[in-house]
């Protein structure tokens, strides 16, 4: 070969004979374009990195006081300012957050600061009298505190959210017959979801009524927030509260002389049959009726007893005369005079003029005796609120036992398992077959509560829907990740990956010069002696892999390729 044909081989081999570049220098010979792709890729990744830790290490923050007022919240953020205590608002200003880790000792110290106060303010306003106020404004003030400490006691109770107390306390005067009696009207307003029972509202009406002194639990009227009075009688039932013109306080009677009855009857069977085989229900006819008789009962004054003298008279009266023979001559005129005797009815009779003394005198004697007459008064009220009949209805569940292959079978009772209970029921009870009782067990098998299926779709279930809504962000940050690395800082890396060297020029010079006596003989040479593609069934194949990379040499060196086939031409040539 000439000079010129050796110059670019002895460049080429000295280039392949130089160090490679560091990664510094590739990454520095890299385009604009792909320097500002892995610039942008490696913040990204880094602004990921950073969220993921602050994420982790940022402060879950929970509610500590709900729906406050302005002055309430103004003071708990100012005493949270003193404490040192983060804090943040809710959407709206109606809640106070803290970290979740100082809610508790956070609440307790505000309790003992008095916060919040709450917009209901009580007996504390008789703390700040000033001086002058006059009678009217501490009597305002005083009923002002007693209503606020009743709405405190209310609301204490878990189905009421807020309550509004008015009381009505008139004048007192010095005319105890003119004085009026006080009133109350109490406003509730429920929870969501939530009833107060008879028991529950009556328990209102008595905490208002003992509160203030001559109230009566008649004048309290409690309200929800409905409008619907809860303290009076159902409608359609004027003054009366329950079936049968019974009033609230009947019907509470009836009902705890039948729980009194059930709870006999399941204390008395539980340990025979089991607690979950056995329902009792009892009901009671109770007499309230009031019956009042008045009898009067007279006895006469005859007979063996003697009579009762109320009072006594006697008179006598006579005046002065000659005697005149008088009467039928004969023996009856000479017998003496009959004592006199005064009639029992205390009539005054006239006595017949005596026939003794001188002639032409009389005497009268007078006698009233009264007696007194036998009385008896009886006066008699039948009881009220006596059992007239009872009731009562008992299921047995069946017997649970094993078959002779292990298996759980339901057995029914026998009929003289069922007259035990039977004659132990009513010996609970006390029944009377003459009052007309009635006591019934039977047994029947139980049917199992099978468990209600959610029809939710899974993807729309409370507990799926929040795992989601927390694993959401770690996810969404680490497929966020891998997109970046993937497809923006990795290409550009391979790219800056220090290559193969390439073979040296002798090295390709002498693969080019065996390339014919490899082929020779072989399909895929044509007609002007160019060697065609070998592609062999494998890409192992030596042949293509030297032909791969010779015409890897003719693209990155294209004059070294164009001096190797002039050699060939001027050797064939000669």
């Amino acid at each position: 070969m000439d000079n010129a044909t050796l110059q670019p081989l002895t460049a080429n081999t000295a280039a392949a004979d130089a160090p490679p570049p560091g990664f510094l220098a590739r990454l520095a010979a890299l385009p604009l374009p792909r320097k500002l792709l892995l610039g942008g890729g490696v913040l990204a990744l880094l602004a990921l990195l950073v969220a993921a830790v602050a994420m982790n290490t940022r402060t879950d923050y929970k509610v500590l006081f709900a729906n406050l007022s302005d002055k309430d919240g103004g003071a708990i953020v100012a005493q949270l300012a003193q404490m040192n205590v983060p804090y943040r608002y809710s959407e709206g200003g109606g809640a106070v957050l803290v970290p979740a880790e100082q809610v508790h000792d956070v609440r307790l110290k505000l309790a003992q600061a008095g916060l919040p106060k709450g917009s209901v303010v009580g007996f504390e306003l008789m703390d700040n009298a000033r001086f002058g106020t006059t009678q009217f404004q501490e009597r305002l003030n005083f009923q002002r505190g007693l209503e606020g400490e009743l709405v405190r006691s209310i609301t204490a109770l878990a189905a009421v959210e807020a309550a509004r107390v008015h009381l009505a306390l008139p004048n007192q005067n010095g005319f105890f017959r003119d004085q009026q009696k006080p009133s109350a009207s109490v406003l509730l307003t429920l929870r969501a979801g939530r009833s107060l029972d008879r028991a529950q509202i009556a328990g209102i009406v008595h905490l208002v009524s003992a509160s203030v002194p001559e109230m009566n639990p008649k004048a309290v009227s409690v309200l929800d927030q409905t409008g619907a009075l809860l303290s009076g009688p159902p409608e359609g039932m004027a003054g009366l509260s329950g079936p049968n013109g019974m009033d609230a306080q009947q019907l509470q009677y009836v009902h705890q002389i039948e729980a009194l009855y059930t709870k006999r009857i399941l204390d008395i069977l539980e340990p025979v049959v089991g607690r979950d085989n056995l329902r009792a229900q009892v009901s009671a006819e109770v007499d309230f009726s009031q019956s009042e008789s008045t009898s009067e009962e007279f006895r006469p004054n005859q007979g063996g007893e003697p009579a009762a003298v109320r009072s006594a008279q006697s008179s006598e009266s006579g005046t002065a005369g000659q005697a005149l023979p008088s009467g039928v001559p004969g023996a009856m005129t000479n017998q003496p005079p009959l004592p006199a005797s005064a009639p029992i009815a205390g009539q005054a009779q006239a006595m017949q003029p005596a026939q003794a003394g001188g002639a032409g005198g009389t005497t009268r004697r007078e006698s009233v005796t009264n007696y007194e007459v036998d009385k008896t008064v009886r006066v008699t009220r039948g009881a009220t609120g006596t059992v007239k009949r009872l009731s009562a209805a008992v299921v047995v569940n069946h017997r649970s036992s094993l078959d002779k292959k292990g298996n759980a079978q339901t057995v029914p009772l026998s009929q003289e398992e069922i007259d035990k209970l039977t004659a132990l029921v009513q010996e609970t009870v006390g029944f009377s077959k003459d009052r007309g009782d009635s006591v019934r067990v039977i047994n029947a098998p139980f049917q199992a509560d099978k468990p209600a299926e959610d029809g939710t779709p899974l993807w729309q279930q409370p507990e799926l829907q929040e795992t989601l809504r927390q694993l959401a962000w770690p996810i969404g940050l680490a497929l966020t990740a891998l997109i970046i690395v993937f497809g923006a800082i990795r290409p550009v890396l391979r790219e800056a990956a220090p290559k193969e060297p390439p073979k040296l020029l002798d090295e390709v010079v002498d693969d080019a010069q065996e390339l014919p006596a490899l082929v020779d003989g072989r399909e895929g040479v044509g007609p002007d002696g160019e060697v065609a593609a070998l592609a062999g069934p494998q890409g192992g194949d030596p042949l293509q892999r030297r032909i791969d990379e010779a015409k890897r040499l003719a693209k990155d060196n294209p004059a070294a390729v164009a001096n190797i086939v002039r050699g060939w031409v001027n050797r064939e040539a000669a």
